[in-house]
């Protein structure tokens, strides 16, 4: 099962934000059963409760626009069009991943969806969005590239450096911020003076602060984002109010860590977005999307566990883009791996 996006222009059905919704939900908890099993080494981040961000994101995007994500990125890598059972076998490091198993959950990129990466250093994968979209202004055309960050990433240096080049040439991409009210543990009210959306509009740049539960403002918000930066006029912010309903990591299954008033948790899981979109669908033809949802993701659990693991002895390979690999015995050392000339 791929996630398609709408037409150019057209607003998604209601059942497909709720299949991608779904996709993503069944997906998430899937590759936690993976992680208890020790299938998936190291954990993951999980995004439930987040999906109608990646949802309503995906859906105003065409698949050869580009997209750079964050460690929690997996329900944005599916919405953009990756194959469920590729993916899954990127977090089970098997060398049938989109990333032939080198870059696990926190680290994925999938030429083939536009997405060329997902990044655990916080807040950088703006400037790396910022440059892709600049080169595609450069090319002709209107692709647009997207940066995917969280709450945590507005006080990153490298992010506000990003606004101030997108906005000086005015560069055809949107900034999408997961604001999940945490940065790991430390609440958002505690990190970021003045306002998120404040950082952008001080470059100049366009900012809204959307609902992140609902898809198909989601959605609205970031066609809207698109539409102005295809249309040369340069990038655009957007704040997406969002919680995830699990811990930052699924580590914290087992560190119980308490920084979560359970009333908070309770009052955002009553407004799962899930549910919302759910309710706006008949009820059989929901049925039918969970059924053939959960099909694939046996499909995809098949899928990644048959891959093979990567053999120690390619432990070197697609390090550098031109194919040369590290010698064995060799200290990395500045040029070291640079092609001929």
């Amino acid at each position: 099962m791929t996630v398609t996006a709408s037409a150019e222009g057209e607003a998604p059905r209601s059942e497909d934000l709720y299949r991608t919704m779904r996709l993503i939900r069944r997906f998430e908890e899937r590759a936690m059963d993976l992680v208890r099993a020790g299938e998936i080494v190291g954990g993951i981040y999980p995004c439930i409760g987040q999906e109608a961000v990646a949802a309503g994101t995906g859906a105003a995007l065409r698949r050869d626009d580009l997209m750079l994500a964050n460690h929690r990125a997996h329900g944005q890598l599916l919405a953009k069009g990756c194959e469920p059972g590729r993916l899954l076998a990127e977090l089970t490091g098997r060398t049938t991943g989109v990333a032939r198993g080198r870059g696990g959950s926190s680290h994925p990129s999938d030429f083939s969806a536009g997405v060329l990466g997902s990044t655990g250093s916080v807040g950088h994968g703006a400037s790396l969005a910022t440059g892709a979209g600049w080169a595609l202004a450069q090319a002709g055309g209107d692709r647009v590239a997207v940066s995917v960050f969280g709450d945590g990433a507005v006080n990153q240096g490298a992010l506000l450096e990003s606004f101030n080049l997108a906005a000086l040439w005015r560069v055809p991409v949107v900034f999408v911020c997961e604001n999940n009210l945490y940065a790991t543990t430390l609440p958002v009210g505690e990190g970021v003076a003045g306002s998120i959306t404040g950082r952008a509009e001080a470059f100049g740049i366009p900012a809204e602060s959307v609902d992140g539960m609902d898809p198909e403002l989601v959605h609205a918000a970031t066609g809207r984002g698109v539409a102005r930066a295809r249309a040369g006029h340069g990038p655009t912010f957007l704040e997406f109010r969002t919680y995830r309903f699990e811990g930052h990591h699924t580590s914290e299954r087992e560190t119980r860590l308490r920084y979560r008033d359970p009333e908070e948790v309770a009052c955002w899981r009553a407004r799962d977005p899930l549910a919302l979109q759910a309710g706006r669908i008949p009820r059989a033809l929901r049925e039918r999307i969970d059924a053939d949802v959960e099909a694939a993701m046996d499909a995809a659990v098949r899928c990644a566990l048959a891959g093979p693991k990567p053999d120690l002895a390619d432990a070197r390979k697609y390090l550098y883009a031109s194919g040369l690999s590290t010698r064995p015995g060799v200290a990395a050392r500045p040029g070291h791996g640079r092609a001929p000339r």
